[in-house]
């Protein structure tokens, strides 16, 4: 299969790459910059120059492919609402491609806000949230309506000793302020999985996934976020300490919205609908004890 991978160059999208052509597929890897083309065209990937902004490159790779993986998204939390609206007209581009083919399209979402204060599972629907702006599920919704052979693979922190989702961001403020800080008790749970393993979910959906289903790469289902704050104080070498929701907005910022929600999240039906299982890869407070964002 001739796989088009958007964000092929990126942290989880190059874990995916490698998954794919290990596995015996090809792949054509989106690429905006020389040297994404050259790291692309190193691990053995076709290059297919363009951006989430040329949807002209998005339709003319789509047309080309068997299936295709969506990891691509612009992480800049300053612009989170444009860059959600490009992230949708991406998704609908592609989807228009495929409309009709059975030809299989992966898109990309998140565990976050699926159900907060309870375990989220894949049978969860997004929730109805006017005022978040990140539609990359109901966009994957739609264009399933249209004829094309849809799923969404959900994540949760996606770590690795280079970088642990949102709490490299939180690694970076803990650095500037001088302290690592966590919200009330504490005891809210993030989940987590290895990179690796999210990828190798990423081809099995691609492989035997269903239209319309959603997909949870959870190794980990709750870590809890104090620990990770202990972890980050560890080796930062700063003190640990807990501040109140009024608080947690002014300390953190645009992750004040994050820190302080409880979000577990199991991959149960995941394991059984498409026989992933997540190997032996470290956790992710293992990992943090080896992160090079504490090198800097």
């Amino acid at each position: 299969m001739l796989v088009f991978v958007t964000g092929a160059t990126g942290f989880v999208g190059s874990a995916v790459v490698q998954e794919l052509i290990e596995a015996g597929h090809r792949v054509l890897g989106l690429a905006r910059s020389d040297a994404g083309a050259k790291s692309l065209a190193a691990a053995g990937a076709e290059v297919h120059r363009g951006d989430l902004e040329d949807l002209e490159s998005l339709r003319s790779g789509a047309a080309k492919s068997d299936g295709l993986v969506h990891t691509a998204f612009n992480h800049d939390f300053s612009r989170f609402e444009a860059n959600c609206a490009m992230d949708r007209r991406a998704i609908e581009t592609l989807g228009e491609v495929l409309a009709g083919s059975q030809r299989p399209l992966i898109v990309t979402s998140g565990t976050g806000i699926i159900t907060p204060g309870r375990v989220a599972t894949e049978d969860d629907l997004p929730p109805s949230n006017p005022s978040f702006p990140r539609v990359s599920e109901q966009t994957a919704d739609a264009v399933a309506a249209r004829g094309v052979r849809a799923s969404v693979v959900r994540l949760p922190q996606v770590h690795d000793p280079e970088k642990q989702g949102l709490v490299s961001y939180a690694i970076a403020i803990a650095r500037q302020k001088g302290v690592s800080a966590f919200v009330g008790d504490g005891l809210n749970r993030w989940p987590a999985v290895h990179r690796l393993d999210a990828a190798h979910l990423y081809r099995l959906a691609l492989e035997k996934g269903d239209a319309g289903a959603r997909y949870h790469a959870v190794a980990e289902e709750g870590v809890p976020v104090r620990e990770i704050a202990e972890a980050i104080g560890r080796g930062l070498k700063v003190p640990v300490v807990s501040k109140s929701p009024e608080e947690a907005a002014e300390h953190f910022g645009f992750l004040g919205f994050f820190v302080g929600l409880d979000c577990p999240a199991s991959s149960a039906l995941t394991e059984e609908r498409l026989g992933w299982r997540p190997t032996a890869q470290p956790g992710l407070l293992e990992d943090l004890e080896h992160a090079r964002d504490f090198e800097a």
